[in-house]
């Protein structure tokens, strides 16, 4: 009994732990590896460090977008923060 009263604390605490910050981040990185997954070309995206484009041509780990004055610029896939929905 005493051994029980001692590790359930550590137990409820981990569940805790793993509901509130564990899974919702996982949840986001499954959504954000989908998208990622999911660009075609003439999609709007926003990268990470917020420039704001449209996609001219995708491979297997590079992006290719095309901006306001028609400029190319290459980026990592990975560097895609989202898609607005406009």
């Amino acid at each position: 009994m005493d051994m029980l009263t001692t590790v359930l604390p550590l137990v409820l605490m981990f569940a805790i732990f793993y509901f509130l910050l564990i899974r919702p981040q996982q949840k986001q990185q499954k959504a954000v590896r989908e998208m990622q997954n999911s660009l075609q070309k003439g999609d709007k995206i926003i990268t990470i460090g917020g420039l704001h484009g449209i996609l001219d041509s995708i491979d297997e780990n590079k992006i290719v977008l095309k901006v306001g004055d028609g400029t190319r610029l290459t980026f990592d896939r990975r560097s895609v923060r989202e898609v607005p929905k406009d």
